[in-house]
Parts: C-alpha cells; structure tokens; sequence
C-alpha cells in the first residue's frame, strides 16, 4: 500500500508513467535457476532429477553397512525399472514387426517370380521371329498386334 502511494505521488510529480528498469526482474524467475546452463553441460534440468546427489545414499552405517533405501530412491528405482520393460517391449514389438515385414516382402517377391514363371509363352516361328527382331528379346511387354 505504501509502494503504491510512493509511486502514484512520483507520477504525479514528473507527468508521466513510470517504467520498470529494464532486465530489472527476470521473467523465467525462480523456474529456471540455471537450468538452461546445466543442460548446456549435459546434465539434468535440476539437481534432483538423476545423478548422485539424488541416486546415492545420504549416508551408511560406520561399520560400512548401507542405509536403508529412502522413499524416494525406491520410487525412482521402481520407475526406472518400468521404463527399461517398456523400451524392452517395445523394442521386441519393433523385431517382431520388422520380421513381419521382411517376410510379407519375400512372399511378395516370390510371388512375383512364380507370376513371371507361369506367364504364357511364345511358341514356334513367332517366338524366333521375335527374338531376331531388331530391339526385340522375345518378351511381349502388353503390345497387342
């Protein structure tokens, strides 16, 4: 309330509108906080996402027994184990695919030879008329006469 009647009697004073000093706030705020540098580096958004700060115990027992797992590290433990079963599915789901495919396209290409091979033939003086013809390999590629 205070800042407010400050600035409405500087107004006045000078006539005309104040404006804030440029670069003065921020406008990502306290949400980046140097994520950008920090993905700069390859590293996570934030301190807490992986790594061993986050990953590793806080601490273990003097004789060299580990702690206990935190909460949190079972969780992300469990999450990421339920990520790498899914990029497993996944990836077979993509084998399995693939090797569908290959063999759709053997059958196709199979079943293209055996069109070839049953096609009818040219027989007698027609057939060695065509093949002694200039540009002609005995083929028939559709041309009716």
């Amino acid at each position: 309330m205070l800042a407010a009647c400050l600035l409405g009697g500087l107004r006045r004073i000078l006539g005309t509108p104040l404006a804030p000093a440029a670069g003065w706030v921020s406008p990502e705020g306290a949400r980046g906080a140097g994520s950008a540098w920090r993905l700069s580096l390859g590293q996570a958004r934030s301190g807490t996402e992986y790594g061993p700060v986050t990953d590793l115990p806080d601490w273990s027992f003097a004789d060299g027994r580990p702690s206990p797992p935190l909460k949190g590290q079972i969780r992300r433990q469990q999450q990421a184990e339920a990520m790498a079963r899914r990029i497993v599915m996944l990836t077979n789901e993509l084998d399995r695919g693939m090797e569908r495919w290959q063999a759709q396209q053997a059958a196709l290409c199979r079943q293209r030879e055996e069109r070839q091979l049953n096609q009818p033939r040219l027989k007698g003086a027609k057939q060695r008329a065509r093949a002694r013809a200039p540009g002609g390999s005995g083929h028939n590629f559709g041309k009716i006469k």
